[in-house]
Protein backbone atom coordinates (compact mmCIF):
# COMPACT_ATOMS: atom_id res chain seq x y z
CA UNK A 1 0.00 0.00 0.00
CA UNK A 2 1.24 3.21 -0.87
CA UNK A 3 0.42 6.67 0.71
CA UNK A 4 0.45 9.13 -2.29
CA UNK A 5 -0.33 13.19 0.00
CA UNK A 6 -0.79 16.22 -2.48
CA UNK A 7 -0.36 19.09 -0.81
CA UNK A 8 -1.21 21.71 -1.99
CA UNK A 9 -3.35 20.60 -5.00
CA UNK A 10 -2.96 23.49 -7.91
CA UNK A 11 -4.97 25.22 -10.44
CA UNK A 12 -7.91 25.71 -7.95
CA UNK A 13 -8.58 28.06 -5.41
CA UNK A 14 -7.93 28.09 -1.78
CA UNK A 15 -5.84 25.11 0.05
CA UNK A 16 -6.59 21.69 -0.43
CA UNK A 17 -4.56 18.77 0.64
CA UNK A 18 -5.63 15.29 -0.97
CA UNK A 19 -4.20 12.00 0.29
CA UNK A 20 -5.20 9.04 -1.35
CA UNK A 21 -3.81 5.23 -0.30
CA UNK A 22 -2.58 3.04 -3.93
CA UNK A 23 -2.97 -0.54 -4.04
CA UNK A 24 -1.92 -2.19 -7.52
CA UNK A 25 -2.69 1.01 -9.20
CA UNK A 26 -5.76 1.75 -7.88
CA UNK A 27 -6.74 3.91 -4.60
CA UNK A 28 -8.47 2.22 -2.12
CA UNK A 29 -8.83 5.08 0.57
CA UNK A 30 -9.04 8.88 -0.06
CA UNK A 31 -9.14 12.10 2.90
CA UNK A 32 -9.84 15.55 1.48
CA UNK A 33 -8.43 17.90 3.90
CA UNK A 34 -9.32 22.05 3.45
CA UNK A 35 -6.54 24.12 4.77
CA UNK A 36 -7.57 27.19 6.15
CA UNK A 37 -10.38 28.69 8.28
CA UNK A 38 -12.57 30.77 6.70
CA UNK A 39 -14.18 32.41 9.85
CA UNK A 40 -16.68 34.86 8.31
CA UNK A 41 -19.52 33.73 10.18
CA UNK A 42 -18.16 34.70 13.28
CA UNK A 43 -17.17 38.13 12.36
CA UNK A 44 -20.68 38.86 11.11
CA UNK A 45 -22.20 38.29 14.67
CA UNK A 46 -23.54 41.50 16.14
CA UNK A 47 -23.77 43.37 12.64
CA UNK A 48 -26.73 45.19 9.96
CA UNK A 49 -27.67 42.22 7.98
CA UNK A 50 -27.50 44.90 5.29
CA UNK A 51 -23.90 44.90 5.29
CA UNK A 52 -23.36 41.00 5.18
CA UNK A 53 -23.44 40.90 1.45
CA UNK A 54 -20.24 42.99 1.67
CA UNK A 55 -18.27 40.54 3.80
CA UNK A 56 -19.65 37.55 2.70
CA UNK A 57 -18.37 38.24 -0.53
CA UNK A 58 -14.50 38.42 0.85
CA UNK A 59 -15.16 34.60 1.64
CA UNK A 60 -13.98 34.18 -2.41
CA UNK A 61 -11.64 36.21 -4.70
CA UNK A 62 -13.46 34.02 -7.34
CA UNK A 63 -16.95 33.62 -5.86
CA UNK A 64 -17.42 37.19 -5.02
CA UNK A 65 -20.61 37.68 -6.69
CA UNK A 66 -22.57 34.82 -5.73
CA UNK A 67 -22.06 35.08 -2.17
CA UNK A 68 -23.10 39.27 -2.60
CA UNK A 69 -26.43 38.01 -4.26
CA UNK A 70 -27.11 34.96 -1.94
CA UNK A 71 -26.75 36.75 1.47
CA UNK A 72 -29.02 39.44 0.31
CA UNK A 73 -31.34 36.78 -0.92
CA UNK A 74 -31.03 35.24 2.73
CA UNK A 75 -31.67 38.61 4.35
CA UNK A 76 -34.86 39.45 2.28
CA UNK A 77 -36.32 35.51 2.70
CA UNK A 78 -35.63 36.60 6.43
CA UNK A 79 -37.86 39.82 5.69
CA UNK A 80 -39.99 38.00 3.49
CA UNK A 81 -39.52 40.67 0.91
CA UNK A 82 -40.69 41.30 -2.27
CA UNK A 83 -37.74 42.32 -4.72
CA UNK A 84 -38.69 44.65 -8.14
CA UNK A 85 -37.87 42.28 -11.72
CA UNK A 86 -35.78 44.83 -12.73
CA UNK A 87 -33.56 44.32 -9.81
CA UNK A 88 -33.97 40.19 -9.90
CA UNK A 89 -33.35 40.63 -13.63
CA UNK A 90 -30.02 42.76 -13.34
CA UNK A 91 -28.66 40.09 -10.72
CA UNK A 92 -29.75 37.84 -13.38
CA UNK A 93 -27.57 38.94 -16.23
CA UNK A 94 -24.65 39.34 -13.69
CA UNK A 95 -24.80 35.89 -11.87
CA UNK A 96 -25.28 34.38 -15.90
CA UNK A 97 -21.99 36.59 -16.85
CA UNK A 98 -20.35 35.52 -13.99
CA UNK A 99 -21.36 31.41 -14.20
CA UNK A 100 -20.06 31.70 -18.25
CA UNK A 101 -16.69 33.13 -17.09
CA UNK A 102 -16.08 30.72 -14.24
CA UNK A 103 -16.95 28.19 -16.51
CA UNK A 104 -14.57 29.19 -19.29
CA UNK A 105 -11.65 29.80 -16.71
CA UNK A 106 -12.69 26.27 -15.03
CA UNK A 107 -12.39 23.90 -17.81
CA UNK A 108 -9.40 26.11 -19.80
CA UNK A 109 -7.24 27.44 -17.46
CA UNK A 110 -7.94 24.74 -14.24
CA UNK A 111 -8.93 21.51 -15.67
CA UNK A 112 -8.16 20.88 -19.61
CA UNK A 113 -3.77 20.93 -18.57
CA UNK A 114 -5.10 17.54 -16.94
CA UNK A 115 -6.06 16.21 -20.36
CA UNK A 116 -3.72 18.17 -22.76
CA UNK A 117 -0.20 17.69 -23.34
CA UNK A 118 1.28 21.38 -24.24
CA UNK A 119 4.82 20.11 -24.79
CA UNK A 120 3.06 17.42 -27.75
CA UNK A 121 0.97 20.30 -29.39
CA UNK A 122 4.48 21.68 -30.22
CA UNK A 123 4.41 18.55 -32.57
CA UNK A 124 1.06 19.72 -34.17
CA UNK A 125 0.70 21.19 -37.25
CA UNK A 126 -1.57 24.03 -37.66
CA UNK A 127 -3.13 22.94 -41.11
CA UNK A 128 -3.96 19.90 -39.17
CA UNK A 129 -5.13 21.13 -36.13
CA UNK A 130 -6.84 23.63 -38.04
CA UNK A 131 -8.72 21.12 -40.32
CA UNK A 132 -9.97 19.18 -36.93
CA UNK A 133 -11.96 22.15 -35.76
CA UNK A 134 -13.46 23.03 -38.83
CA UNK A 135 -15.07 18.83 -38.44
CA UNK A 136 -16.18 20.36 -34.88
CA UNK A 137 -17.07 23.74 -35.63
CA UNK A 138 -17.58 26.20 -37.95
CA UNK A 139 -15.45 28.67 -34.91
CA UNK A 140 -14.27 31.64 -36.89
CA UNK A 141 -11.20 31.37 -35.13
CA UNK A 142 -10.08 28.19 -36.05
CA UNK A 143 -8.08 29.51 -38.84
CA UNK A 144 -4.62 28.45 -40.05
CA UNK A 145 -2.85 31.67 -39.35
CA UNK A 146 -4.45 31.92 -35.64
CA UNK A 147 -3.24 28.78 -34.44
CA UNK A 148 0.20 28.79 -36.28
CA UNK A 149 0.39 31.55 -33.98
CA UNK A 150 -0.32 30.17 -31.04
CA UNK A 151 2.37 27.42 -31.90
CA UNK A 152 5.00 30.59 -32.49
CA UNK A 153 3.98 31.53 -28.73
CA UNK A 154 4.73 28.09 -27.69
CA UNK A 155 8.06 27.52 -29.33
CA UNK A 156 9.27 30.89 -27.81
CA UNK A 157 7.90 29.68 -23.92
CA UNK A 158 9.70 26.74 -24.34
CA UNK A 159 12.65 27.95 -26.24
CA UNK A 160 13.37 30.39 -23.12
CA UNK A 161 13.30 27.84 -20.71
CA UNK A 162 9.84 29.70 -18.65
CA UNK A 163 6.88 27.55 -19.67
CA UNK A 164 4.91 30.45 -17.70
CA UNK A 165 1.41 29.53 -16.80
CA UNK A 166 2.96 25.88 -18.55
CA UNK A 167 5.16 25.03 -15.92
CA UNK A 168 3.52 22.78 -13.44
CA UNK A 169 2.40 19.83 -16.24
CA UNK A 170 2.69 16.59 -16.15
CA UNK A 171 3.80 16.50 -19.91
CA UNK A 172 4.58 13.53 -21.49
CA UNK A 173 2.47 11.22 -18.55
CA UNK A 174 1.77 7.60 -20.13
CA UNK A 175 -2.43 8.57 -19.30
CA UNK A 176 -1.64 11.56 -21.77
CA UNK A 177 -3.32 10.61 -25.05
CA UNK A 178 -4.71 13.18 -27.46
CA UNK A 179 -2.67 13.54 -30.66
CA UNK A 180 -0.67 16.47 -31.42
CA UNK A 181 -2.78 17.98 -33.78
CA UNK A 182 -5.45 18.23 -31.29
CA UNK A 183 -3.36 19.66 -28.30
CA UNK A 184 -2.48 22.44 -30.50
CA UNK A 185 -6.22 22.94 -31.64
CA UNK A 186 -6.94 23.12 -27.52
CA UNK A 187 -3.70 25.18 -26.85
CA UNK A 188 -5.05 27.83 -29.19
CA UNK A 189 -8.76 27.65 -27.57
CA UNK A 190 -6.70 28.13 -24.10
CA UNK A 191 -5.65 31.37 -24.90
CA UNK A 192 -8.26 32.55 -27.11
CA UNK A 193 -10.42 31.34 -23.84
CA UNK A 194 -8.70 34.58 -21.97
CA UNK A 195 -10.48 36.88 -24.50
CA UNK A 196 -13.85 35.70 -23.63
CA UNK A 197 -13.47 35.90 -20.04
CA UNK A 198 -12.64 39.33 -20.29
CA UNK A 199 -16.00 39.63 -22.31
CA UNK A 200 -17.69 38.42 -19.45
CA UNK A 201 -16.48 40.09 -16.83
CA UNK A 202 -17.46 43.27 -18.98
CA UNK A 203 -21.21 43.08 -18.15
CA UNK A 204 -20.13 42.33 -14.98
CA UNK A 205 -18.38 44.95 -14.77
CA UNK A 206 -21.04 47.22 -15.62
CA UNK A 207 -24.11 45.92 -13.90
CA UNK A 208 -22.44 45.41 -10.89
CA UNK A 209 -20.05 48.62 -10.77
CA UNK A 210 -17.01 46.67 -10.60
CA UNK A 211 -15.30 42.88 -10.50
CA UNK A 212 -14.56 41.16 -8.52
CA UNK A 213 -16.55 41.76 -5.21
CA UNK A 214 -19.93 43.86 -7.29
CA UNK A 215 -20.67 47.20 -5.44
CA UNK A 216 -24.38 47.34 -6.46
CA UNK A 217 -26.47 44.73 -4.74
CA UNK A 218 -28.74 46.26 -1.63
CA UNK A 219 -31.02 43.99 0.29
CA UNK A 220 -34.06 44.68 -1.56
CA UNK A 221 -33.16 44.81 -4.59
CA UNK A 222 -30.13 46.53 -6.44
CA UNK A 223 -28.19 50.24 -6.43
CA UNK A 224 -28.47 50.52 -10.59
CA UNK A 225 -30.91 53.79 -10.93
CA UNK A 226 -32.32 53.29 -14.68
CA UNK A 227 -33.43 56.35 -16.25
CA UNK A 228 -32.40 56.48 -20.53
CA UNK A 229 -32.40 59.82 -20.54
CA UNK A 230 -29.45 60.42 -17.67
CA UNK A 231 -26.33 58.81 -18.89
CA UNK A 232 -25.04 58.71 -15.34
CA UNK A 233 -27.61 55.86 -14.61
CA UNK A 234 -27.84 52.35 -16.53
CA UNK A 235 -28.71 53.74 -19.85
CA UNK A 236 -29.88 52.14 -23.64
CA UNK A 237 -26.48 52.37 -24.93
CA UNK A 238 -25.54 50.38 -22.02
CA UNK A 239 -27.43 47.84 -22.13
CA UNK A 240 -26.87 47.61 -25.54
CA UNK A 241 -23.56 47.18 -25.68
CA UNK A 242 -23.78 44.51 -22.85
CA UNK A 243 -25.98 42.91 -25.49
CA UNK A 244 -23.22 43.25 -28.02
CA UNK A 245 -20.70 41.38 -25.26
CA UNK A 246 -23.51 38.18 -25.12
CA UNK A 247 -23.55 38.12 -28.98
CA UNK A 248 -19.83 38.04 -28.49
CA UNK A 249 -20.00 35.17 -26.10
CA UNK A 250 -21.95 32.89 -28.72
CA UNK A 251 -19.15 31.71 -30.96
CA UNK A 252 -16.51 31.18 -28.64
CA UNK A 253 -18.78 29.16 -25.82
CA UNK A 254 -21.23 27.49 -28.87
CA UNK A 255 -17.97 26.31 -30.96
CA UNK A 256 -14.86 26.23 -29.67
CA UNK A 257 -15.77 25.33 -25.80
CA UNK A 258 -18.09 22.84 -26.87
CA UNK A 259 -16.54 21.05 -28.95
CA UNK A 260 -13.53 20.88 -27.19
CA UNK A 261 -15.12 19.28 -24.33
CA UNK A 262 -16.82 17.03 -26.13
CA UNK A 263 -13.67 16.03 -28.31
CA UNK A 264 -11.49 15.78 -25.07
CA UNK A 265 -14.40 13.46 -23.50
CA UNK A 266 -14.87 10.85 -26.53
CA UNK A 267 -10.66 10.35 -26.73
CA UNK A 268 -10.30 9.81 -22.81
CA UNK A 269 -14.00 7.91 -23.02
CA UNK A 270 -12.58 5.16 -20.63
CA UNK A 271 -12.37 8.48 -17.66
CA UNK A 272 -16.55 7.68 -17.70
CA UNK A 273 -15.82 4.26 -15.79
CA UNK A 274 -14.11 6.69 -12.99
CA UNK A 275 -15.01 9.21 -10.72
CA UNK A 276 -18.62 8.98 -9.79
CA UNK A 277 -18.60 8.80 -6.22
CA UNK A 278 -21.78 10.04 -4.16
CA UNK A 279 -24.45 9.97 -6.70
CA UNK A 280 -27.25 11.76 -4.68
CA UNK A 281 -27.34 15.24 -6.70
CA UNK A 282 -28.79 18.62 -5.55
CA UNK A 283 -29.34 21.76 -7.07
CA UNK A 284 -31.31 24.57 -6.59
CA UNK A 285 -33.52 26.34 -9.31
CA UNK A 286 -32.18 30.18 -10.26
CA UNK A 287 -32.34 33.04 -12.19
CA UNK A 288 -36.05 34.26 -10.49
CA UNK A 289 -39.02 35.73 -13.12
CA UNK A 290 -41.00 37.12 -10.24
CA UNK A 291 -40.92 39.25 -7.42
CA UNK A 292 -40.99 36.59 -5.12
CA UNK A 293 -39.22 33.79 -5.62
CA UNK A 294 -41.47 31.26 -7.05
CA UNK A 295 -40.71 31.09 -10.45
CA UNK A 296 -37.40 30.97 -12.39
CA UNK A 297 -36.10 30.20 -15.44
CA UNK A 298 -33.79 27.33 -14.58
CA UNK A 299 -35.08 24.79 -12.58
CA UNK A 300 -33.22 22.24 -9.81
CA UNK A 301 -34.09 19.65 -7.67
CA UNK A 302 -32.87 16.30 -5.67
CA UNK A 303 -32.39 12.61 -7.16
CA UNK A 304 -31.53 10.41 -4.90
CA UNK A 305 -28.80 7.60 -5.59
CA UNK A 306 -28.45 8.37 -9.31
CA UNK A 307 -31.78 6.69 -10.05
CA UNK A 308 -33.44 9.50 -12.39
CA UNK A 309 -36.78 8.41 -11.62
CA UNK A 310 -36.24 9.58 -8.25
CA UNK A 311 -36.50 13.29 -8.86
CA UNK A 312 -38.02 15.78 -6.71
CA UNK A 313 -38.01 19.69 -7.44
CA UNK A 314 -37.36 22.18 -5.63
CA UNK A 315 -39.86 24.81 -6.51
CA UNK A 316 -39.15 28.08 -4.10
CA UNK A 317 -36.90 30.05 -1.99
CA UNK A 318 -39.42 29.52 0.82
CA UNK A 319 -39.12 25.39 0.16
CA UNK A 320 -39.34 23.50 3.10
CA UNK A 321 -37.53 20.46 1.74
CA UNK A 322 -34.36 22.34 0.96
CA UNK A 323 -34.55 24.68 4.35
CA UNK A 324 -34.98 21.84 6.19
CA UNK A 325 -33.11 19.15 4.83
CA UNK A 326 -29.79 20.66 5.49
CA UNK A 327 -27.00 20.03 8.36
CA UNK A 328 -23.52 19.40 8.82
CA UNK A 329 -21.29 17.40 10.71
CA UNK A 330 -17.88 18.27 12.73
CA UNK A 331 -17.14 15.22 13.91
CA UNK A 332 -13.59 14.91 11.46
CA UNK A 333 -13.84 18.74 11.01
CA UNK A 334 -11.55 20.93 13.22
CA UNK A 335 -14.62 22.68 15.10
CA UNK A 336 -16.35 22.00 18.11
CA UNK A 337 -20.14 21.93 19.39
CA UNK A 338 -20.82 23.41 22.31
CA UNK A 339 -23.38 20.47 23.40
CA UNK A 340 -20.91 17.88 21.65
CA UNK A 341 -23.79 16.92 18.94
CA UNK A 342 -22.29 16.06 15.77
CA UNK A 343 -24.71 17.64 13.32
CA UNK A 344 -26.87 20.66 13.78
CA UNK A 345 -29.18 22.90 11.55
CA UNK A 346 -27.39 25.96 9.48
CA UNK A 347 -29.74 28.29 11.34
CA UNK A 348 -28.45 26.07 15.08
CA UNK A 349 -24.96 26.19 13.33
CA UNK A 350 -21.45 26.68 15.29
CA UNK A 351 -18.12 28.11 13.97
CA UNK A 352 -15.52 27.19 16.48
CA UNK A 353 -12.25 26.42 15.91
CA UNK A 354 -10.59 23.15 17.47
CA UNK A 355 -7.37 22.04 15.57
CA UNK A 356 -5.91 18.59 16.65
CA UNK A 357 -3.41 18.08 13.29
CA UNK A 358 -3.99 15.30 10.71
CA UNK A 359 -5.81 12.55 12.15
CA UNK A 360 -6.97 10.35 9.53
CA UNK A 361 -9.47 8.10 11.70
CA UNK A 362 -10.51 11.32 13.85
CA UNK A 363 -10.25 15.03 12.77
CA UNK A 364 -8.66 16.03 9.50
CA UNK A 365 -10.06 19.01 7.77
CA UNK A 366 -11.29 22.85 8.27
CA UNK A 367 -14.15 22.25 5.98
CA UNK A 368 -17.76 20.93 7.58
CA UNK A 369 -19.43 17.59 6.20
CA UNK A 370 -22.77 18.70 4.98
CA UNK A 371 -25.87 16.11 4.96
CA UNK A 372 -29.22 16.46 2.92
CA UNK A 373 -31.92 14.54 4.78
CA UNK A 374 -29.39 12.24 6.17
CA UNK A 375 -27.46 11.77 2.94
CA UNK A 376 -23.74 12.80 1.56
CA UNK A 377 -24.78 14.73 -1.58
CA UNK A 378 -22.62 15.82 -4.58
CA UNK A 379 -23.02 19.12 -5.78
CA UNK A 380 -22.22 21.29 -9.25
CA UNK A 381 -22.84 21.45 -12.56
CA UNK A 382 -23.09 17.54 -13.10
CA UNK A 383 -26.20 17.89 -10.91
CA UNK A 384 -27.77 20.45 -11.92
CA UNK A 385 -27.48 19.48 -15.81
CA UNK A 386 -28.93 16.24 -14.53
CA UNK A 387 -32.11 17.77 -12.75
CA UNK A 388 -32.95 20.62 -15.13
CA UNK A 389 -33.24 17.66 -18.00
CA UNK A 390 -35.48 15.74 -15.61
CA UNK A 391 -37.29 18.53 -15.29
CA UNK A 392 -37.50 19.20 -19.24
CA UNK A 393 -36.00 22.17 -19.76
CA UNK A 394 -35.19 22.68 -23.64
CA UNK A 395 -32.10 24.46 -23.61
CA UNK A 396 -30.12 21.79 -21.71
CA UNK A 397 -31.48 18.65 -23.94
CA UNK A 398 -30.23 20.61 -26.95
CA UNK A 399 -26.83 21.54 -25.78
CA UNK A 400 -26.01 18.28 -24.11
CA UNK A 401 -27.64 16.30 -27.32
CA UNK A 402 -25.23 18.12 -29.29
CA UNK A 403 -22.23 17.68 -26.61
CA UNK A 404 -23.10 13.89 -27.14
CA UNK A 405 -23.43 14.07 -30.65
CA UNK A 406 -19.68 15.65 -31.15
CA UNK A 407 -18.37 13.23 -28.78
CA UNK A 408 -19.90 10.42 -30.92
CA UNK A 409 -18.80 11.23 -34.49
CA UNK A 410 -15.45 11.57 -32.59
CA UNK A 411 -14.96 8.94 -31.07
CA UNK A 412 -17.52 6.32 -33.07
CA UNK A 413 -19.76 5.09 -30.26
CA UNK A 414 -22.93 6.28 -28.93
CA UNK A 415 -22.44 7.39 -25.31
CA UNK A 416 -25.12 6.76 -23.04
CA UNK A 417 -26.38 9.53 -20.50
CA UNK A 418 -25.21 7.16 -17.47
CA UNK A 419 -21.67 8.13 -18.81
CA UNK A 420 -22.34 11.50 -16.93
CA UNK A 421 -21.96 9.69 -13.64
CA UNK A 422 -18.15 10.29 -13.94
CA UNK A 423 -15.24 12.31 -13.86
CA UNK A 424 -15.38 13.51 -17.66
CA UNK A 425 -19.03 13.26 -17.43
CA UNK A 426 -18.81 16.04 -14.23
CA UNK A 427 -16.58 17.91 -16.84
CA UNK A 428 -18.62 17.69 -20.00
CA UNK A 429 -21.79 18.89 -17.61
CA UNK A 430 -20.17 21.89 -16.88
CA UNK A 431 -19.51 23.10 -20.49
CA UNK A 432 -23.70 22.42 -21.20
CA UNK A 433 -24.49 24.43 -18.17
CA UNK A 434 -22.15 27.06 -19.79
CA UNK A 435 -24.05 27.12 -22.64
CA UNK A 436 -27.47 27.11 -20.99
CA UNK A 437 -26.35 30.51 -19.03
CA UNK A 438 -25.29 31.80 -22.07
CA UNK A 439 -28.69 31.25 -23.60
CA UNK A 440 -30.53 32.70 -20.13
CA UNK A 441 -28.56 35.35 -20.45
CA UNK A 442 -29.80 36.58 -23.65
CA UNK A 443 -33.17 36.16 -22.48
CA UNK A 444 -32.99 38.21 -18.78
CA UNK A 445 -31.83 40.97 -21.13
CA UNK A 446 -34.88 40.76 -23.44
CA UNK A 447 -37.04 40.72 -20.16
CA UNK A 448 -34.79 43.83 -18.33
CA UNK A 449 -35.18 45.52 -21.97
CA UNK A 450 -39.01 44.61 -21.85
CA UNK A 451 -39.92 45.81 -18.45
CA UNK A 452 -38.22 49.05 -19.34
CA UNK A 453 -39.85 49.76 -22.40
CA UNK A 454 -43.40 48.93 -20.09
CA UNK A 455 -42.02 52.26 -18.21
CA UNK A 456 -41.22 50.34 -14.78
CA UNK A 457 -37.83 52.03 -13.83
CA UNK A 458 -37.92 50.77 -10.09
CA UNK A 459 -34.91 48.80 -8.59
CA UNK A 460 -36.00 48.89 -5.15
CA UNK A 461 -37.48 47.97 -2.52
CA UNK A 462 -36.80 49.00 1.64
CA UNK A 463 -36.26 46.75 4.28
CA UNK A 464 -38.22 46.99 7.25
CA UNK A 465 -36.71 44.88 10.57
CA UNK A 466 -39.30 43.92 13.08
CA UNK A 467 -38.38 43.68 16.80
CA UNK A 468 -37.36 40.33 17.69
CA UNK A 469 -36.06 37.23 15.90
CA UNK A 470 -36.53 35.92 12.46
CA UNK A 471 -34.61 33.94 10.36
CA UNK A 472 -33.93 33.25 6.43
CA UNK A 473 -32.11 31.44 3.92
CA UNK A 474 -30.45 32.12 0.28
CA UNK A 475 -29.65 29.72 -2.19
CA UNK A 476 -28.34 30.46 -5.50
CA UNK A 477 -26.92 27.84 -8.10
CA UNK A 478 -23.53 29.26 -8.26
CA UNK A 479 -21.01 27.75 -11.26
CA UNK A 480 -19.67 25.58 -8.29
CA UNK A 481 -23.04 23.90 -7.00
CA UNK A 482 -25.78 24.65 -4.42
CA UNK A 483 -24.41 27.81 -2.49
CA UNK A 484 -27.21 28.65 0.77
CA UNK A 485 -26.70 31.33 3.44
CA UNK A 486 -28.16 30.89 6.60
CA UNK A 487 -29.39 34.18 9.16
CA UNK A 488 -31.01 34.45 12.04
CA UNK A 489 -31.99 37.79 13.11
CA UNK A 490 -32.28 39.26 16.14
CA UNK A 491 -33.84 43.29 16.90
CA UNK A 492 -32.41 44.11 13.48
CA UNK A 493 -29.02 42.83 14.23
CA UNK A 494 -27.48 39.03 13.36
CA UNK A 495 -27.32 36.75 15.74
CA UNK A 496 -25.99 33.73 13.87
CA UNK A 497 -25.05 33.25 10.03
CA UNK A 498 -23.73 30.07 8.68
CA UNK A 499 -22.51 29.24 4.91
CA UNK A 500 -23.05 26.54 3.40
CA UNK A 501 -20.81 26.70 0.10
CA UNK A 502 -20.76 23.68 -2.76
CA UNK A 503 -16.81 22.85 -1.92
CA UNK A 504 -18.08 22.24 1.52
CA UNK A 505 -20.62 19.78 0.44
CA UNK A 506 -18.15 18.18 -1.87
CA UNK A 507 -14.60 18.50 -0.36
CA UNK A 508 -16.48 17.81 2.86
CA UNK A 509 -14.65 15.13 5.22
CA UNK A 510 -16.13 11.95 6.77
CA UNK A 511 -19.37 12.75 8.54
CA UNK A 512 -21.05 11.26 11.67
CA UNK A 513 -21.81 8.18 10.16
CA UNK A 514 -18.29 7.71 8.31
CA UNK A 515 -19.73 7.98 5.00
CA UNK A 516 -17.21 9.85 2.29
CA UNK A 517 -17.40 13.31 1.48
CA UNK A 518 -17.62 13.60 -3.10
CA UNK A 519 -14.15 13.92 -3.07
CA UNK A 520 -12.89 11.19 -1.47
CA UNK A 521 -15.60 8.66 -2.95
CA UNK A 522 -15.00 9.55 -6.68
CA UNK A 523 -11.32 8.95 -5.93
CA UNK A 524 -12.01 5.21 -4.80
CA UNK A 525 -11.27 3.08 -7.80
CA UNK A 526 -9.45 5.27 -9.80
CA UNK A 527 -6.60 3.81 -11.61
CA UNK A 528 -2.88 5.47 -10.61
CA UNK A 529 -0.27 4.60 -13.30
CA UNK A 530 2.97 6.54 -11.21
CA UNK A 531 2.45 7.44 -7.70
CA UNK A 532 5.13 10.12 -7.84
CA UNK A 533 3.34 11.84 -10.93
CA UNK A 534 -0.45 10.92 -9.65
CA UNK A 535 -2.12 13.17 -12.71
CA UNK A 536 -5.27 10.46 -12.28
CA UNK A 537 -6.15 11.81 -8.41
CA UNK A 538 -5.76 15.49 -9.97
CA UNK A 539 -8.24 14.81 -13.11
CA UNK A 540 -10.71 13.59 -10.67
CA UNK A 541 -10.25 16.69 -7.81
CA UNK A 542 -10.22 19.12 -10.96
CA UNK A 543 -13.39 17.73 -12.19
CA UNK A 544 -15.09 19.15 -9.29
CA UNK A 545 -13.69 23.05 -9.94
CA UNK A 546 -12.39 22.85 -5.91
CA UNK A 547 -12.76 26.42 -4.26
CA UNK A 548 -11.76 25.90 -0.83
CA UNK A 549 -10.95 29.96 -0.15
CA UNK A 550 -9.41 32.97 -0.98
CA UNK A 551 -6.16 31.67 -2.91
CA UNK A 552 -2.35 32.85 -2.45
CA UNK A 553 -0.12 32.16 -5.69
CA UNK A 554 3.84 31.81 -4.81
CA UNK A 555 6.49 32.65 -7.23
CA UNK A 556 10.23 31.90 -5.79
CA UNK A 557 12.90 33.83 -7.55
CA UNK A 558 15.72 31.06 -6.70
CA UNK A 559 13.39 28.29 -8.67
CA UNK A 560 12.86 26.62 -6.26
CA UNK A 561 9.86 24.23 -5.96
CA UNK A 562 7.31 25.68 -4.11
CA UNK A 563 5.11 22.32 -3.72
CA UNK A 564 6.01 18.49 -4.18
CA UNK A 565 3.70 15.02 -4.21
CA UNK A 566 5.19 12.91 -1.98
CA UNK A 567 4.52 8.55 -2.12
CA UNK A 568 5.78 6.61 0.71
Amino acid sequence: MTRIVVDPITRIEGHLRIDVEVDGGVVKKAWSSGQMWRGIETILKGRDPRDAWVFTQRICGVCTTVHAITSVRAVENALQMEVPLNAQYIRNLIMGAHGVHDHIVHFYQLAALDWVDITSALKGDPAGAAKIGATLSDYQHNSVPEIAAVKERLTKFVGSGQLGVFASGYWGHPAMKLPPDVNLLAATHYLQAFDAQRTANKIVSVLGSKTPHIQNVAVGGVANPINPESQSTLTLERLYAIKSWIDALKDFVYNAMLPDIAAVGALYADWTKYGAGIVNYLSVPDMPLDTKGTQFELPGGYIDGGDLAKFKPITAFNDPYFRDGVAESVKHAWYTYADGGGTKHPFKGETTPGYTDFQDDGKYSWIKAPTFHGKRTQVGPLPNVVAMLLAGHAGTKKHLERTLAIAKAVGGKEIPLTALHSTIGRIAARGVRCAVLLDSLENQWNLLMANIAKGDYATFNPPEFPKGEVQGVGFHEAPRGVLSHWVVIENAKIKNYQAVVPSTWNAGPRDDSEAMGPYEASLVGNPVANTELPLEVLRTVHSFDPCIACAVHMVDLAGRPIAQVRAY
